[in-house]
């Protein structure tokens, strides 16, 4: 299957991006929490079909540059021969502090900020081990782990994938409804890409979550015997009632703290509602997942990346892409996850 995916996998990472920069337009939509200025708005610029995304008006956000900077980690791995996970961990510390700065102009997330803050590239064996954070709840984890689902898509690989995935959203969001959004949409790039029809998605992650709480249990000091607290912050939320009915209700945009998409839980919901509702249809997908009121940005970037992984870029109009910011690299980090997830190790 694999042979066939190289595009698809190139397409997930542009389209992501492209999702992103339509969501925050610059920090003016993704402050605005009226979806129906955003709609207005939109339409005095002639709609989605004419809009011409470029660096300068439309640039991408801290979201898409820490999703950027978490495929770097994971396909560096291939030329410095990482010998086990905490060689990877290690490699994202590092990558993850010196990221830093290019989030400078960007509105970074405060989370992701401040998880960044704790790391420690200079300590081999305490790099990575930031503590539990009240207030890590925030979508930046969720934002950056699409890549982890494409690294690691293969059945077979899922405990590699539950593990760095969990870990990656830990180093800056130290609390299980953020960690746990990370986990989430790397699972459902995984699933897109081995071509599980979107419907299925919610019920198989539920059973992953059990691999998940115990993945937690063993790892996590502040959660032994605390097994409720892997799920506390989520099922509040209505995140796994969600998932676990067989056939997906008519999609609907979970609010989280007054802003939808703001937080590690309701992010990833509103992009598979999303997905749920639009088929391969582009435009719908941007209506749902890019220009509501709230945080845009973070749900657009997340969908937008699914899409891609479901259906290509054929179907997008050229005139999104084609000069968006990191084009080139964004196309790039693509093929080299492609190239890394087909060499088993």
């Amino acid at each position: 299957m694999l042979d066939t995916q190289g595009p698809t996998f190139q397409a997930g990472v542009v389209l992501g991006g492209v999702g992103d920069a339509l969501g925050y337009r610059k920090g003016r939509w993704e402050s605005c929490t009226s979806g129906q200025q955003i709609q207005q708005e939109l339409s005095s610029l002639g709609g989605l079909g004419a809009l011409k995304l470029d660096t300068e008006n439309w640039p991408l956000s801290d979201r898409t540059l820490m999703h950027m900077t978490t495929a770097e980690a994971l396909i560096t791995g291939e030329n410095k021969h990482f010998w086990c996970l905490d060689d990877l961990y290690r490699e994202l510390v590092r990558l993850y502090v010196q990221a830093m700065a290019s989030l400078q102009g960007r509105a970074p997330e405060p989370g992701t900020v401040e998880g960044c803050a704790h790391l420690k590239p200079d300590n081999y064996l305490l790099a990575w081990h930031t503590p539990f954070n009240e207030k890590g709840s925030g979508c930046g984890a969720a934002t950056k782990a699409m890549c982890v689902g494409m690294r690691y898509w293969q059945p077979e690989r899922l405990d590699n994938l539950v593990e760095v995935a969990i870990e990656t959203g830990r180093m800056t969001h130290n609390h299980p409804t953020g960690f746990l959004g990370s986990l989430c949409t790397a699972l459902f790039a995984s699933y897109a890409l081995q071509g599980k029809p979107p419907v299925r998605w919610g019920r198989d992650l539920m059973k992953v979550i059990p691999k998940a709480e115990e993945y937690c249990r063993k790892t996590i000091r502040h959660m032994a015997g605390e097994s409720k607290q892997t799920r506390r912050g989520i099922p509040s939320s209505g995140f796994l009632e969600t998932l676990s009915i067989e056939t997906p209700p008519s999609p609907t945009l979970p609010l989280s703290e007054g802003r939808a998409g703001h937080m590690g839980h309701d992010a990833p919901m509103i992009a598979y509602d999303a997905l749920l509702a639009s088929g391969s249809d582009w435009s719908e997908l941007c209506k749902r997942a890019m220009f509501h009121g709230g945080e845009g940005g973070a749900t657009g970037s997340i969908a937008g990346c699914l899409y891609g992984l479901l259906y290509g870029i054929d179907q997008v109009p050229s005139m999104l892409y084609q000069n968006l910011e990191k084009r080139d690299l964004l196309e790039e980090l693509g093929a080299k996850l492609y190239k890394a997830a087909s060499t088993e190790k």
